[in-house]
């Protein structure tokens, strides 16, 4: 949907945004040639929800929230996939007097209608949907990854004797390369973030990483290994000849209207050639700081640290707990035409429009520290490095927050009081880090349960006393804390469609995944995943704890006195507020 940058603006307007951000928008679209709608989406301005909503409204044109999973196949069916596509229109039910209902992206335009009437008749009742709804109800068409590979494998691709390539399979239009296609598309669909390609003495196993977790996906012949290995090096530009070293790169590939890149890994293992293609969306909005689960505590101290004119942000947490997401939100946050902002990155993750990021590069001399080096010369107001691993970089980084820099980082540590007594460990003096460190946030993924199976459940005496003993809440004092904690969380817009799970003196119910699961969560009992997060702000107190080598649990104990919420009570709390289960919580926190 394409809407002009007049109706924007005044949808904008509608949605009460300042004269002063609306002239923001207008200098940034004509200084980055950009229309007004592609900033409002991308600098989460409004969301395509809202900002569709509001267009609906102005054109007098009815606006539809459809759900994919509701809609029956053979609803669905009543236009051709070829022809829904082509409009980016689906058709989400029948009325009462037989009319049919047909979603659209675009209202305006006219052309789709008057075909789509055709098909349907002059009686089919327009309505218009955001369009990422409308590409997972086109989704729909297909059915399951084992029979999509059946549609686009040979019948004597089934045989298990391995061959050679030849350049029939490489071609574009070859069963290998629609096989690659489904592969990568079902991964997309199932919101995957890697995708496992892994030789087996017999076949070869497809495996996805879904919401942290690797799920087993398709096997195939074993004789389509060296053909999908070989398809997807020359997508990468990687030597297709050379099975016995590792090789890394990188394609790009548009699927649904988004484009989306992957980094390739391949590997040489005992069956064969295993290949691991990470997926990043290209188009990924960055997501405000609510909608990443901070609240309370860690959102206030957040704020404060990023207001600052100068200073460092640390985030820390093992790999994969969303540190890089994090910053990309805090990135976006504070992205304007008036700010220049630098990143030095491995690897460039997420990419910030109007942020000059560059990737570290070590064969050609580009480390985090040189590149941070060279980023100091490019007059920055902000700096990302994507992580502080040496004595070298650990001092840069603090000697440019000292000169006016604000400056954002990560750090490999448990949580967030064992990173300063690891930049000590790095070399780097105590009144330097007590006067440069803002904040450091301490961070983890957990599954989501799934809203529509998720179960409640009271804990009988026996686990109660086990979450006494994990959580410390075997108190009535802890109790009424908790309690507190949750009219917090609910204010700040956590589960605020759950009752609460605490009283004064009792813990009333916790969540649990449904055993089993259902259709929207693919039968797991979770969807999608969010942070727990406890952010330790330096306040005066710790940066005399820092200046006299306190230890880590001396500067834990000390931010708790000063209302840190750690990672296992923030992440009870998203318990109690059913966002998650008390097992996620043990699960991603057992090591501490």
């Amino acid at each position: 949907m394409r809407i002009s940058d007049a109706i924007v603006e005044k949808l904008l307007r509608q949605a009460k945004v300042s004269d002063q951000q609306l002239a923001g928008l207008h200098e940034q679209a004509k200084a980055e040639k950009k229309s007004l709608q592609e900033l409002v989406l991308t600098g989460n301005v409004l969301s395509e929800t809202d900002l569709t909503k509001l267009y609906a409204k102005e054109v007098d044109i009815p606006y539809v929230d459809i759900v994919a999973e509701d809609i029956d196949q053979s609803t669905l069916r009543l236009i051709p996939e070829r022809v829904a596509r082509q409009y980016n229109a689906v058709v989400f039910g029948v009325d009462k007097d037989g009319s049919m209902l047909l979603a659209l992206e675009d209202p305006d335009d006219i052309q789709a209608i008057s075909f789509l009437q055709k098909q349907l008749g002059e009686n089919a009742k327009i309505h218009i949907a955001p369009a990422s709804k409308i590409r997972a109800a086109l989704d729909k068409y297909r059915g399951n990854i084992g029979s999509e590979l059946t549609k686009v494998m040979s019948p004597e691709e089934d045989e298990e004797t391995e061959e050679e390539v030849n350049e029939e399979d490489l071609a574009e239009d070859s069963p290998t390369a629609q096989t690659v296609n489904v592969i990568i598309d079902y991964a997309v669909k199932a919101g995957a973030s890697d995708i496992h390609i892994e030789p087996r003495e017999d076949f070869v196993l497809v495996r996805y990483r879904v919401d942290g977790i690797l799920r087993e996906a398709n096997k195939l012949p074993k004789k389509l290994l060296n053909p999908i290995v070989s398809r997807i090096k020359i997508l990468s530009n990687l030597k297709i000849d050379e099975r016995r070293a590792p090789q890394d790169g990188r394609f790009k590939i548009e699927l649904g209207g988004q484009l989306h890149a992957l980094r390739v890994s391949t590997l040489p293992v005992v069956d064969g050639e295993k290949v691991v293609m990470r997926i990043l969306s290209e188009g990924a909005k960055a997501l405000t700081l609510e909608e990443l689960g901070y609240w309370g505590f860690a959102l206030s101290s957040i704020n404060r640290a990023i207001t600052q004119p100068h200073g460092m942000l640390l985030v820390t947490g093992p790999t994969g707990s969303g540190k890089s997401t994090s910053l990309f939100s805090i990135l976006s946050l504070l992205n304007k035409p008036t700010v220049n902002i630098s990143t030095v990155e491995d690897p460039v993750e997420y990419r910030i429009v109007g942020a000059n990021q560059t990737q570290v590069n070590p064969k050609a001399g580009m480390t985090f520290a040189s590149g941070l080096r060279a980023l100091l010369r490019q007059d920055p107001n902000i700096i990302m490095v994507g992580e502080i691993r040496d004595r070298e970089t650990a001092d840069l980084a603090v000697q440019a927050a000292l000169t006016g820099h604000l400056v954002f980082s990560t750090l490999h540590t448990n949580n967030a009081a064992t990173s300063l007594p690891r930049l000590l460990d790095m070399g780097v003096e105590p009144f330097l880090i007590a006067s440069t460190v803002r904040a450091v946030v301490g961070q983890r993924l957990v599954r989501r349960l799934c809203p529509d199976c998720r179960e409640s459940y009271q804990p009988d005496e026996a686990a109660l006393k086990h979450l006494g003993h994990i959580f410390g809440i075997n108190n009535e004092g802890t109790l009424k804390s908790l309690h507190e904690l949750e009219q917090q969380a609910i204010a700040g817009g956590i589960g605020k469609d759950i009752t609460p799970g605490t009283s004064d003196n009792r813990i009333l119910q916790l969540w649990k995944a449904h055993d089993g699961g259902c259709e929207n969560c693919g039968h797991v009992g979770y969807k999608g995943r969010t942070g727990i997060y406890e952010v330790l702000p330096n306040s005066e107190s710790i940066q005399k704890l820092i200046v006299s080598s306190a230890t880590s649990e001396d500067l834990q104990t000390q931010a708790i006195k000063e209302g840190m919420v750690t990672m296992q009570v923030d992440g009870f709390i998203k318990a109690l507020r059913g966002q998650t289960s008390v097992e996620e919580i043990l699960r991603v926190t057992s090591e501490e």
